[in-house]
């Protein structure tokens, strides 16, 4: 059961094809995953942006809505 040279050099350069591309496999797959995250990661910031805009904004409209009532409350009372 003895393998020529050829044979076993054969087999080498097979066995290193097939790791390089499950390296490159895996670094891809990897990629895709931190991108993911990162628009994730981007959406949800987005999101809470978005959420305090508009908080902020009704805020603003009660405050003022308060000062207007308040300030004809005296002029008028």
């Amino acid at each position: 059961m003895r393998q020529s040279l050829g044979e076993l050099e054969k087999a080498f350069a097979k066995e290193i094809s097939l790791e390089r591309h499950r390296r490159a496999s895996l670094r891809r797959t990897t990629e895709q995953r931190a991108l993911k995250r990162e628009v994730d990661r981007r959406h949800k910031r987005g999101s809470m942006r978005f959420v305090l805009l508009v908080l902020t904004l009704v805020m603003t409209a009660v405050a003022v809505t308060v000062v207007m009532f308040r300030t004809l409350y005296l002029l008028l009372g």
